[in-house]
């Protein structure tokens, strides 16, 4: 994985955690709102992946933001 492709995960799951938190979830509270694992938010938010394209509107919605703010 290139320097660019790092750079974005680590940027998008910065704006993950801090709209969750700010939001009041824990890890496992947006896991089970998206129907996932708390492993899967904890891997998006160290920036070691991504959401599957399909849960990016969910994603927004559980965190009550625009997509332009999740990748602003």
């Amino acid at each position: 994985m290139d320097k660019a492709y790092k750079e974005s995960y680590r940027k998008l799951g910065l704006n993950i955690a801090f709209y969750r938190k700010d939001r009041g979830l824990t890890q496992m509270q947006l896991a089970e709102l998206l129907d996932i694992t708390n492993q899967a938010v904890s891997k998006w938010e160290n920036g070691k992946g991504m959401p599957d394209v399909s849960l990016l509107q969910p994603l927004c919605t559980a965190l009550g933001i625009s997509l332009n703010e999740l990748f602003s």
